[in-house]
């Protein structure tokens, strides 16, 4: 079974991210797939395929989180490579984010490796070719994201299916925060 752990994101973000999306799909510059409304989210770490016997501990390991809720709020636009660029992303900025992510890692730990490379981002776009990169990489200078902050109160373990139209993704348990 394939999962990842996640934050989900509010409506008042959602309704953002898809007005960033449409601008950049308006403006023409590349190829490839808008992530969809139902699937937009902040993964807190990707435990890839498992086997289901380890669901349950991982479960049980995830309940022993403890985190006050935290208010984050919508960042700037980036990319994941100027150089070969495949995704592109929104920051979610607070720093309890960080402390959320170090704390699973650790109830986590012997199961799975450590996140060395953590960034708090919400992947918008799957970018398969962009027609002028420097025009590209300019605009997504200029995009203003309005600043959307949002109280979070919960984590999920999220199962991900993979299918021909795209991922779907299902809730296995959520986990509230303090």
């Amino acid at each position: 079974m394939r999962t990842f752990i996640s934050l989900k994101l509010s409506d008042e973000a959602i309704q953002e991210i898809k007005k960033i999306q449409k601008e950049l799909k308006n403006f023409g510059l590349f190829e490839g797939k808008l992530t969809e409304e139902e699937n937009l989210h902040l993964t807190l770490k990707f435990l890839g395929e498992i086997d289901e016997k380890k669901v349950e501990e991982i479960r049980n390991r995830l309940r022993k989180v403890k985190i006050n809720g935290f208010k984050v709020k919508l960042g700037d636009v980036g990319v994941f490579s100027q150089s070969f660029i495949r995704i592109i992303w929104i920051k979610l900025e607070g720093e309890a984010i960080f402390e959320l992510q170090k704390q699973i890692d650790e109830v986590l730990d012997g199961l799975f490796e450590k996140e060395f490379r953590f960034m708090g981002h919400i992947t918008i776009a799957r970018i398969k070719k962009v027609k002028d990169k420097s025009k590209f990489l300019g605009f997504l200078k200029k995009l203003k994201v309005k600043e959307v902050d949002f109280e979070v109160k919960s984590f999920g373990l999220m199962k991900s299916e993979l299918f021909s139209e795209g991922p779907k993704y299902n809730l296995l348990e959520g986990y509230s925060l303090l």
